[in-house]
């Protein structure tokens, strides 16, 4: 006797079971930022008894007060910055980087993809002294842009190894015609290349950025003066010096997260794209 075909079933069970799985792991994920939002409108009273519930008084108060004592303009500043510019430089260097390694053959083309891929191996956080000793010889120790240097060394390996990978999948042919139309090599990468690349593109750009704006060990280590700290710092050094605000705290970590969501919402449309294109190809 034949069995029971239970495919669409199944089907119908599986996809229920993935999305389950999905939501659980969303509200496990978003709970501590919706957490840290809700008790930013509550006062230090409140937050002492009811750090669970929703505030019965909204304390805007908390805002201006973070705003003022943490002085988070300057730290804003300082942040986007030092974010921006090396976002844009490793991206430049990595998309050309990318195009030559890609696109043409040459000698040593191997050797020099994989001194790239190399730098992916490297713990960060174990050239901390040496960076240290290496900033305090060349004078750029406590500069505007002495955190622009080591975080376009460390992200120029997971640029070149996306953005590779994705090149890598194009058609020559699309070269090839636009060579006998008389485009040179960089017209072809400024038109052609770059569009095509976009989903890419997308995904490099919104790792630096995340990682630019959030980290915190280099500028620790090479950042003393506190005009030029960035919001990492800068927000450690508030909760630590007024432990008892906890309102203004869980603000300032509220307004420090609004620029990394409206990055993340700007490019999500091309994130995922590609990086499952850059995994495939090449």
């Amino acid at each position: 006797m034949a069995k029971k075909s239970k495919g669409p079933q199944s089907k119908k069970i599986k996809k229920i079971s993935i999305y389950l799985a999905l939501i659980i792991f969303a509200i496990i994920n978003a709970y501590p930022i919706i957490w840290m939002a809700i008790n930013s409108f509550k006062s230090e009273k409140e937050f002492a008894t009811n750090q669970f519930g929703f505030p019965k008084k909204f304390v805007l108060e908390n805002y201006t007060a973070a705003w003022d004592i943490a002085n988070l303009g300057v730290l804003f500043k300082n942040s986007i910055f030092i974010t921006v510019t090396a976002t844009v430089i490793t991206v430049i260097i990595g998309a050309l980087a990318s195009y030559f390694l890609s696109r043409f053959e040459f000698r040593m083309s191997k050797w020099i993809y994989g001194f790239f891929i190399f730098g992916l191996l490297i713990p960060i956080h174990a050239t901390l002294v040496p960076m240290f000793i290496l900033m305090k010889n060349l004078g750029l120790l406590n500069t505007p842009i002495t955190l622009i240097f080591p975080y376009i060394a460390f992200h120029l390996p997971i640029t070149i190894f996306i953005l590779t990978s994705f090149m890598k999948g194009f058609p020559k042919d699309i070269e090839e015609s636009a060579i006998m139309d008389g485009c040179g090599i960089f017209r072809i990468f400024r038109s052609i290349i770059l569009p095509m690349s976009r989903p890419a593109l997308a995904t490099v750009v919104i790792l630096n950025f995340i990682y630019n704006w959030n980290e915190f060990s280099f500028a620790l280590v090479l950042i003393n003066d506190p005009n030029l700290q960035t919001l990492p710092l800068g927000l450690a050094n508030f909760a630590g010096q007024f432990t008892t605000n906890y309102g203004a705290q869980m603000s300032g970590l509220t307004m420090s997260l609004i620029p990394i969501v409206i990055f993340y919402i700007l490019f999500e449309k091309n994130i995922v794209k590609g990086m499952t294109a850059g995994a495939v190809k090449g």
